[in-house]
């Protein structure tokens, strides 16, 4: 794997063994061994470290940047396809239930989905798929990047997923990276009479040569279609919802008031702790006082 030989050059021209590096970054010496080898997909903040020690100036983690980490994580056939059409996407328009776009995820938020699906027991697998969903957003993220127009529904901003440290941090990644020329992000909210949202998400992805395929998917299934009459259908359904959604300043409020929300619950859980540490350390203090010696008085006179 080239990354992984770029890996170990780096370290061997440092003077360091695999051991040695491993002390300094306070990892174990496996984890070098996988990364070297490619039996493991590296987590960015981990090759800045690496970076760092070893003195690149930034060359690891612009070799980092550059490897197609999707290329080396095994998914349904399905799924592998619509990555495919994602990396050649001139143009993605989108709409999600229950939980971020996954381009839109920060790496806690994704790593604290994956735990709890399908890769929940393998730290590994959950890792390798963490990176390859961060390495799908590079080129969206990007100063020429794609058009990527997301409609979120309010339920994906108001289901806690990793606790509100981790909520808190993906809604300020939703604040930042919709101030980008070629994102937008809007927010169906739950209180609209007049908005009546699709029950599944669906996503739009038009290629450089002009065609457009409509992709959504079911339990353990992705359904792709370029049928002119589906896109016409699906399309007519997602512009519709969008002239019904909330605008773009009115969606950042509602992202901003929910991210307020996670971090008032941070503090009340702060406070309640502190609260609860104080009573216990009132009721040693008690206990204490309570079973310490007792010191006589002087006797009043008879």
């Amino acid at each position: 794997m080239l990354f992984g030989g770029e890996f170990r050059h780096a370290r061997e021209a440092a003077g360091y063994s695999q051991a040695g590096l491993a002390k300094l970054l306070h990892c174990d010496r496996t984890l070098i061994t996988r990364i070297e080898n490619g039996g493991r997909i590296p987590q960015e903040k981990f090759i800045k470290q690496c970076d760092e020690v070893l003195l690149m100036g930034g060359v690891l983690i612009r070799i980092w940047k550059r490897v197609d980490w999707y290329a080396e994580v095994e998914h349904p056939d399905w799924f592998q396809r619509f990555a495919q059409m994602e990396a050649e996407a001139v143009a993605i328009r989108a709409y999600q239930v229950s939980r971020i776009y996954g381009l839109l995820q920060t790496e806690e938020y994704a790593r604290a989905l994956f735990t709890r699906g399908a890769a929940a027991g393998n730290p590994d697998l959950i890792e390798e798929r963490v990176a390859a969903r961060m390495s799908r957003q590079h080129r969206f993220l990007a100063d020429d990047g794609p058009l990527l127009v997301v409609v979120l529904d309010e339920s994906a901003i108001r289901r806690n997923v990793g606790g509100p440290a981790v909520m808190r941090g993906q809604l300020e990644h939703l604040l930042e990276v919709s101030r980008r020329p070629n994102i937008a992000i809007q927010v169906a909210p739950f209180e609209s009479a007049d908005l009546a949202p699709p029950k599944t998400s669906m996503t739009f992805i038009k290629l450089p040569d002009g065609h457009e395929w409509v992709y959504s998917e079911s339990l353990g299934r992705g359904h792709f279609s370029d049928d002119p009459s589906v896109l016409v259908r699906h399309a007519q359904i997602y512009d519709v919802l969008r002239t019904d959604v909330l605008s773009g300043r009115e969606s950042t409020a509602l992202i901003t008031s929910a991210m307020e929300g996670y971090s008032a619950h941070d503090e009340s859980r702060s406070q309640h702790g502190d609260l609860a540490q104080e009573q216990l350390q009132r009721g040693r203090r008690r206990r204490v006082h309570r079973g310490g010696p007792r010191i006589p008085g002087p006797r009043p006179r008879t």
